[in-house]
């Protein structure tokens, strides 16, 4: 039998981030949205309430969280702020190929790192001509003795400047392309360690992400993750576990949009009568609520496949992460439109919300290329 409902465990998982949005995130999201500095202090209390990490097993300091139980609190965090609920996500997304393919040893010391320090990690696989193909990536780590020589050129890393470390992605023999691609933890203050720049957004402010350098960083060979060359098939089983993170952040976001211009067009009078009343809002609300149902079921789903080892878990992702972002573009445009010059003006965080759900459609693999790993799937 097929039930929707959610355990004690999830509700109270779901509440209690809830609770930690509305006292931290949700008073200070148009300060970040201005400032454009990464929240540090909101981390850190995520960190003391126990928000932070929640996939990584509780022996290395996290919530041991499944798939599902970690959307629910990423949907929450999307509600609040987009931008700054990455800031916390976006570290699962760096820890994600040491949970694959490290071993105990290195489980042990940068899981312990991460939350000894209240540190956050930044996940380094794009470059300036390599992003959604993996297979073009040209940095390399080359052995010599027993050190990687790191050299490589990364590009859009989130919370590369900030980051105790970087998950990062290089060709081990560049003779064989993609077939060495192999992932290493490279601590941020080696040697030859560049942050270049700094990208000016459209939104997401509070969200910080980095060009970077790597100019003869000298890598242990104990920092290696896993073999050599199994580097891709660790990126993709991490989006496989991280898309339907985005898709719960989107979800959230959606949300908040919908609720903001569905309370203000009851409240809003012209001729008489609330602007809900008039059939053309009504139908545009109405579609808004649907959307974001489908799209929560979408994402519960792709979710629950993971947890439970199904097979077409990669599709699921790529189909929630594609959808709900989608979805969550259209019913922040449609907010703005329903509240006209309210809803256009910072007044009302909707044009905010229009801004950072863009790049959803965005990272993780460009909603195209969703449609490529989708139509792959299903045409196989």
């Amino acid at each position: 039998m097929i039930d929707f409902s959610l355990t004690t465990k999830q509700l109270e998982i779901q509440e209690k981030y809830r609770d930690f949005a509305n006292r931290f995130i949700r008073p200070n999201r148009m300060k970040y949205d201005e400032s454009c500095e990464f929240p540090w202090d909101i981390v850190k209390q995520a960190y003391k309430e126990g928000l932070m990490n929640g996939p990584v097993p509780v022996k290395w300091g996290g919530n041991g969280f499944g798939i599902f139980e970690s959307s629910l609190g990423s949907e929450e965090l999307g509600a609040a702020c987009v931008g700054i609920g990455i800031c916390i996500d976006a570290n699962t997304l760096a820890l994600t190929p040491l949970l694959l393919s490290g071993t105990e040893d290195q489980q042990k010391k940068y899981f312990g790192l991460i939350k000894e320090q209240q540190a956050v990690a930044a996940y380094c696989l794009t470059e300036p001509n390599a992003g959604s193909d993996v297979a073009g990536i040209k940095s390399t780590a080359i052995l010599k003795g027993d050190k990687y020589i790191l050299n490589g050129h990364k590009r859009f890393i989130t919370n590369g400047e900030v980051a105790a470390f970087h998950t990062v992605f290089a060709l081990t023999n560049p003779e064989k392309g993609a077939r060495s691609l192999t992932p290493f933890i490279v601590p941020t203050d080696l040697p030859g360690v560049e942050i270049v720049s700094k990208l000016k957004k459209m939104g997401q402010h509070a969200s910080v992400q980095n060009e970077i350098k790597y100019n003869d960083v000298e890598v242990p060979v104990e920092n290696r993750l896993g073999k050599e060359g199994r580097g891709f098939m660790v990126a993709m089983k991490t989006f496989d576990r991280t898309r339907t993170g985005v898709a719960a952040l989107s979800l959230g976001a959606a949300r908040e949009a919908y609720e903001i211009s569905r309370d203000w067009a009851k409240d809003r009078i012209q001729f008489n009568k609330p602007i809900a009343a008039n059939q053309a809002v009504g139908f545009m609300l109405a579609d808004m609520a649907t959307e974001i149902e489908a799209a929560r079921m979408l994402t519960w789903r792709a979710a629950w496949s993971y947890d439970n080892d199904q097979k077409d878990v990669s599709v699921l992702s790529a189909m929630s992460k594609m959808y709900a972002s989608d979805v969550a573009m259209k019913v922040a445009t449609n907010a703005v439109q329903v509240m006209a010059g309210d809803g256009y003006s910072k007044e009302y965080p909707v044009e905010k919300i229009m801004r950072d759900v863009k790049l959803c459609q965005i990272y993780e693999g460009t909603n195209q290329v969703q449609r490529v790993v989708i139509s792959k799937r299903i045409l196989k």
